[in-house]
Formats: structure tokens, sequence, C-alpha cells
């Protein structure tokens, strides 16, 4: 499994600097406001095929650290 960095990045340039997955325009809050919702990791999977499961545990991670 790629480390947290690897799988959360922030740049500038991508979703005004935003922590993102991988670089694409899936900021972190989106994520988890999704699995607040009630989405499951399955759900957000089907619905997002460019995502994957250890990008949802990165999130996961990443949000468990702030807190």
């Amino acid at each position: 499994m790629q480390t947290l960095t690897e799988r959360i990045t922030i740049n500038p340039e991508i979703c005004h600097g935003k922590p993102c997955i991988r670089g694409l325009r899936y900021p972190v809050e989106n994520i988890l406001e999704w699995l607040r919702s009630g989405m499951t990791v399955e759900d957000i999977l089907t619905e997002y095929e460019d995502l994957e499961r250890e990008d949802i545990l990165a999130v996961l991670e990443f949000a468990a650290r702030w807190v």
C-alpha cells in the first residue's frame, strides 16, 4: 500500500490547495462528507471508478491525524 503522502496530495493548482486524493480533483473533505451522508466505501468506489479502496483508507487516516 502506498504511504499516506502518496495518496493524499496538496497542490495549490488543484482544488485551491485543499488536500486531494492522488492529485485528482477529489478533496478529502468530499470523501468524508459522502461517508458521513451514509455512502459506504463500496458505494463510493462504484460511483467513482478512478478511486481505490486504499484512497478511502488514506482519507480516514488523514482525518484521524487532524482530529
